[in-house]
């Protein structure tokens, strides 16, 4: 009898593969890669035309040895690394540390774990596709020439242990800049008008917004503006001027892919990307559920296609036609976007199959595994159903030529919302505008003016800055998570209540990138990077034409910096606060959570405190000293000396001024001064003091 050897990544893949094959195949795990560039030094050879040193990972050698002995007992080897270009360099280090020759290997490639796909991938086996190992190594080439040169750079500059990197840098910068956005934002003022009407036999009133006058749209910027359009409406009678009645569809929403995938689990499911990620793997790779043995119940998780195979898809449609009805089954799948280079050659992330409904193997499930499960298999069953169609009316009102509007639906046939649909979304309106006709007059119970300010872009959440990086084309699946997680790691950005914000470090690393390596950080540049990398996997490009034509003015910008830090002498800060241990002024040093005083008789001393950096400025409630401090994660703030007696803090940094209104605390927002009274909305120009 022949053998055969499969090799794949993780245990837990080669577990689920095993049951597929008879016994005449051994399947092992490789962990991961077996090679890589070397830790200690750059790993390039610049001279001999960007040529990579690869070296064997520390702790692979006993692994190696046992898979040569393997090699030597197989009549053929199958590479069954994953389906991406990470998986194709995985397969082809492994084939040059294991000295496999062409005729006795084989490259094997499946989308889903399964006994058909694990069985059809052995019959449709290939050779590897330099290609796609070619456009991993200019990444990972890439990648190490900007990490390994000006990491040593921002050591120089700022601290030891930080680093750079070709996409980080730019995340990094994507957050920075939202920051800048949010802190120079100035809110503007307006109000809006509401009309409340009485109905007959209707517990609920009708509430019209305010639109403006003679059919105008109007932003009503000041109370004053309000109550003279109150004033006008006195008296006024209130006539239903136009009613239109119809019908919206709904779409279905596409199945997953990678970053719908973690936007959707971190706004519903509050995971990470990078827990998204790592539950999605082991869906993937197997899970043993009663009955069934070892199960991969997804496909694969790194794509940007929503592609559907037609297998799945009609399995999907019978599905939904036994269990809801065939009202409920798409005519047609949704067709999705189009434009930008997907991975086509893999499915959309659905599960492997449909009749594995979650509820039923819940108990074979970790919660966590379980919840996002239910959430691919929810997403993919809706994506082959019914739009949801609702019946919908609009109201225009008209008093004294001042124009008010409304609109209700009514939820008229579920389609894909009998699965997918979102916790505390509402199916219909619960007003009842049936009654009405054209020409009515109504009941005016009152008008209901309110004050609000417009308010700054969002801070970023992992999931929003996914869809930033998707649609900047920056990255692929296979980055995002590492990109975010490492930016946290490196405690450039800290996480609170899923928001994103940046530290100080985050802010002196950035500012460095920005001035020295302007088109490194540059967005455009990054994504035509991108491009050029998917020209790689088309072949169409050579993988060290693209090294040539980078590194040279990497280098040019890396010498210029260098020869700037060189001039550029950082000493210790000294302060005016007095060591309590040997009497000598302590100095400003720099630690993993920032600033911090420091005895300069170190060794010899080691007393350390806390730094509270003063801005000069009174507090507002206690007369104390105004400082800086931090967050626990890091993230910088404007407190009272005498915290915790006085409680007082800001995000933004106060000013002497104080406002001419109420007294209150000016902030300081980019050029201006604004009122931290909310209700007050009070605005200077920091330069002219003049009043917007």
């Amino acid at each position: 009898m022949p053998r055969y050897l499969v090799i794949v990544e993780s245990p837990a893949k080669a577990k689920t593969i095993k049951k597929f094959l008879g016994s005449n195949y051994e399947v092992l795990a490789s962990n991961g890669h077996v090679r890589d560039l070397p830790k200690s030094q750059l790993g390039i050879d610049i001279e001999n035309d960007y040529e990579p040193k690869y070296i064997t990972i520390r702790g692979k050698g006993d692994l190696l040895a046992n898979l040569r002995k393997a090699v030597k007992k197989a009549d053929k080897v199958y590479l069954a690394t994953d389906p991406d270009r990470e998986g194709e360099a995985i397969s082809w280090h492994l084939a040059n540390s294991l000295k496999l020759d062409e005729k006795s290997q084989k490259r094997i490639v499946f989308n889903e774990i399964t006994k058909d796909a694990v069985k059809s991938s052995i019959k449709n086996a290939r050779k590897l596709d330099m290609d796609l190992v070619d456009a991993q190594q200019a990444r990972r080439i890439l990648d190490r020439l900007v990490g390994y040169t000006i990491s040593p750079l921002l050591w120089s500059k700022i601290k030891r242990g930080l680093s750079a990197g070709r996409v980080q840098s730019v995340a990094l910068r994507i957050i920075c800049d939202r920051e800048n956005e949010i802190n120079s934002f100035i809110p503007d003022e307006y109000w809006n008008l509401e009309a409340e009407f009485n109905l007959k036999g209707s517990k609920n009133p009708l509430i019209a917004k305010y639109l403006g006058k003679n059919k105008k749209k109007t932003v009503i910027s000041s109370e004053d503006e309000a109550l003279s359009i109150v004033k006008e409406l006195e008296n006024a009678k209130f006539i239903i001027k136009e009613i239109m009645r119809g019908e919206r569809n709904r779409k279905a929403p596409l199945p997953f892919i990678t970053s719908t995938l973690q936007q959707e689990a971190g706004k519903l499911l509050y995971f990470s990307t990078r827990k998204t990620m790592q539950i999605a793997q082991q869906l993937y790779e197997g899970i043993s559920i009663k009955g069934h043995g070892s199960v991969g119940l997804i496909t694969y998780l790194r794509t940007d296609s929503i592609r559907i195979s037609d297998e799945a898809d009609k399995a999907a449609k019978e599905f939904i036609g036994a269990t809801y009805g065939s009202d409920f089954v798409a005519d047609e799948a949704n067709l999705g976007r189009s434009g930008k280079k997907i991975q086509d050659a893999h499915e959309a992330i659905r599960p492997t199959n449909v009749e594995f409904i979650p509820l039923e193997i819940k108990d074979s499930l970790s919660r966590d595994q379980y919840r996002l499960y239910q959430l691919i298999w929810n997403r993919f069953v809706a994506s082959r159903m019914q739009s949801a169609r609702y019946e919908t009316i609009s109201i225009r009102i008209e008093a004294n030529n001042h124009w008010f509007s409304t609109s209700a639906s009514r939820l008229k046939f579920e389609g894909f919302l009998k699965v997918y649909k979102q916790e505390g979304e509402e199916d219909e309106s619960k007003a009842n505008y049936k009654s009405l006709n054209e020409g009515d007059v109504l009941s005016l119970n009152e008008l209901r003016k309110t004050q609000h300010f417009t308010q700054p872009p969002a801070h970023f959440t992992e999931a929003s800055l996914v869809k930033t990086l998707e649609e900047l084309g920056i990255g692929r699946p296979s980055t995002y998570a590492p990109t975010i997680s490492t930016i946290i790691a490196r405690r450039y950005v800290i996480k609170e209540n899923k928001n994103l914000y940046v530290t100080e470090l985050g802010e002196a690393v950035n500012d460095i990138m920005v001035n020295e390596f302007s088109s490194i950080v540059d967005v455009n540049f990054t994504a035509n990077m991108e491009s050029l990398l998917d020209c790689v996997e088309d072949g169409t490009v050579a993988w060290k034409t693209v090294i040539r034509n980078f590194y040279p003015d990497l280098e040019i910008a890396v010498n210029k910096a260098h020869e700037k830090l060189d001039k550029i002498e950082i000493a210790d800060e000294v302060t005016e606060e007095i060591c309590d241990v040997c009497g000598r002024n302590m100095v400003i040093k720099y630690g993993p959570h920032g600033k911090f005083l420091a005895c300069p008789g170190f060794p010899e001393c080691r007393n350390t405190k806390p730094y509270l950096e003063k801005i000069g400025i009174e507090c507002p409630s206690c007369g104390g000293e105004i400082v800086i401090r931090k967050t626990k994660k890091g993230r910088r703030y404007f407190g009272c000396s005498n915290h915790p007696d006085c409680t007082f803090m800001t995000w933004q940094k106060p000013s002497k001024e104080k406002c001419v209104r109420c007294e209150s605390v000016l902030l300081e927002k980019g050029n201006k001064l604004v009122c931290s009274n909310e209700n007050c909305g009070y605005v200077t120009s920091d330069k002219s003091k003049e009043e917007l």
